[in-house]
């Protein structure tokens, strides 16, 4: 796997450090100004080779990091705030951590990022682009010919978002005499003729399949909204045609779901399809359904892991708050009864059977979930102008996308016997 864990056991004799190595922490509990900003200044010190301690639990997840000019200067003019410490109070922080559910995370090398989006994303923007660019974090972008040729294995940690890998375009069958829809239909079905596959539902199974090639391999999978189901159907759905030619639900494979071969995918087994092309949900993997008979959504409940024990998910779940709003997607929350015994839970909407938030390790490698479009936009409707996160700055449910794109750069060091 690419990434092993930092663990604390036993108490240490912790000295102060030199003078040389002042340090500073940027917290990230209520009294942090900006806690997007911050992950961008922690990512910015991972790539100049520098290493950080991510404390996990101690005010919000916060960072240690050497106390550069050029940090400290960075810090002020993002907006982000922070603290130079003495030696003598890095002890007692460290301390602190040792006596209670706390631990120090060693972040050594900034991960290698890339978003899996059409060269035409219209008509939608992506949460995590958003989140990336105002954290300024650097990615690159990557799409079907890409994946199919090999290019995954560049990078250490991949994101999918609103994208259908079930070819049925969303199931947005209400938009198809809209010049977006039909121009995004005209360039799938050229692209996947051009790469050799009868359809578009044929050519995204292999996408899917080399993606679930990446992940066991090691790779760092982090998906939202429609990816997160559509990914799992494909997966599911290799030996069978789920795609009814030119909305002719009559046409469908009639064993289709019998054929569903759960091996396959990564966190949910024993679901069924929704084969009907002119009903916008695809399986009962997604509770609410927004485009066929709502559900409303409510909050979700982040749970609080021993960060000693649990080190995986209490990273993935740090923020300043437990308690988050909710906010729909094409696929929201995951139905907990179709949920493999090897998912976690990081996330759910309390008292009922809805999970928000999962993660798992799948092979050398690991995928984390999370339902919704957009964390600060409840109903984000198609062609709706992308979220300001300047107004937003401290935003938790945004906090927990950029938790997975340091969860990469996590470092082990050996237990002591």
């Amino acid at each position: 796997m690419r990434y092993v864990l930092f663990l604390s056991v036993g108490l240490l004799m912790l000295a102060a450090p030199p003078a040389s190595a002042q340090k500073m922490l940027i917290y990230m509990d209520l009294e942090q100004r900006d806690h997007l900003k911050a992950y961008g200044v922690a990512f910015q010190a991972l790539e100049q080779g520098f290493t950080i301690e991510w404390l996990l639990n101690y005010r919000g997840g916060s960072f240690v990091l050497d106390a550069t000019e050029d940090r400290v200067r960075s810090c002020r003019l993002k907006g982000v705030s922070y603290a130079v410490i003495s030696g003598a109070e890095l002890a007692r922080i460290f301390a602190e951590i040792e006596a209670n559910n706390m631990d120090r995370v060693m972040l050594e090398k900034a991960p290698k990022i890339v978003v899996y989006t059409s060269p035409d994303q219209r008509p939608w923007d992506d949460a995590v682009t958003m989140a990336l660019k105002y954290a300024e974090v650097p990615y690159k972008t990557i799409w079907d010919k890409e994946v199919l040729k090999g290019d995954l294995n560049k990078y250490d940690w991949l994101h999918l978002h609103h994208e259908d890998f079930t070819g049925q375009y969303s199931k947005f069958y209400s938009y198809h005499r809209m010049p977006w829809y039909q121009q995004r239909q005209a360039t799938a079905e050229a692209l996947a003729r051009e790469l050799g596959f009868p359809t578009v539902a044929e050519e995204k199974k292999a996408v899917a399949r080399t993606i679930r090639s990446y992940v066991s391999n090691g790779g760092f999978l982090f998906a939202m909204c429609a990816a997160t189901e559509t990914l799992e159907v494909a997966l599911a759905a290799q030996n069978t045609d789920i795609v009814a030619p030119e909305y002719d639900h009559t046409a469908l494979d009639p064993n289709a779901q019998a054929k569903l071969d759960y091996s396959q995918t990564f966190a949910f087994e024993n679901f069924t399809l929704q084969l009907n092309p002119l009903i916008g949900s695809f399986s009962n993997i997604d509770v609410n359904q927004v485009n066929a008979g709502k559900i409303p959504t409510g909050p979700f409940t982040l749970f609080d892991f021993s960060a000693k024990y649990d080190p995986v998910p209490a990273m993935l779940t740090q923020n300043h708050v437990n308690y988050v709003a909710g906010f729909y997607g094409l696929s929201t929350s995951f139905n907990k009864n179709v949920l493999k015994r090897t998912a976690i839970v990081l996330a759910e909407e309390a008292g009922t059977d809805r999970a928000k938030y999962i993660h798992g390790n799948f092979g050398k490698g690991t995928y984390t979930l999370y339902g919704g479009h957009d964390p600060e936009d409840e109903e984000h409707l198609v062609g709706d102008p992308p979220t300001n996160l300047a107004l937003h700055k401290s935003s938790p449910g945004y906090r927990l996308i950029l938790n997975n794109i340091l969860f990469p750069a996590a470092k082990k060091k050996e237990k002591k016997t």
